[in-house]
């Protein structure tokens, strides 16, 4: 079963929470770090603790949120082991997973709507990782 951890700031609370009840749906065991509402939060604190899920191997797959997906995506990043691609379209999380076997993809809920955010999500966790020629570049990223 693919376990996915998601996390996000107030700004994207929404969207994580529209994420969470369809990977539910789709039978996904989901772990949901928060935040709880939209009450204002750090977005770092949130993106930390998505990236120490994935590191210590609670979750397999990370999905992280906040306005414009950038800060988010840094803060996930930060921790090692973590691969966290900032995608805005289905064939960035496709080509993610594809070349740099990310782990975790940042979202914008400012920046993507609603069904674009679920064609990304769909592309990230039904695409493979390509191995052969981009395995030794994302060994080099540690």
């Amino acid at each position: 079963m693919t376990v996915i951890a998601l996390a996000s700031d107030h700004a994207g609370f929404a969207l994580k929470a529209a994420l969470a009840d369809d990977l539910r749906a789709a039978g996904h065991s989901v772990i949901d770090l928060g935040p709880d509402s939209e009450a204002s939060v750090d977005y770092p604190d949130y993106g930390r603790a998505l990236g120490e899920a994935l590191a210590q191997g609670r979750a397999t797959h990370g999905i992280a949120v906040c306005g414009s997906g950038i800060g988010i995506s840094i803060a996930v990043n930060r921790v090692a082991g973590v691969r966290c691609a900032l995608v805005t379209s289905g064939l960035m999380a496709r080509l993610a997973r594809q070349h740099n076997d990310a782990n975790c993809i940042a979202l914008g809920s400012r920046i993507i709507g609603t069904e674009t955010a679920r064609d990304c999500v769909h592309e990230f966790l039904n695409t493979p990782f390509e191995g052969g020629r981009h395995a030794g570049r994302v060994a080099k990223l540690g």
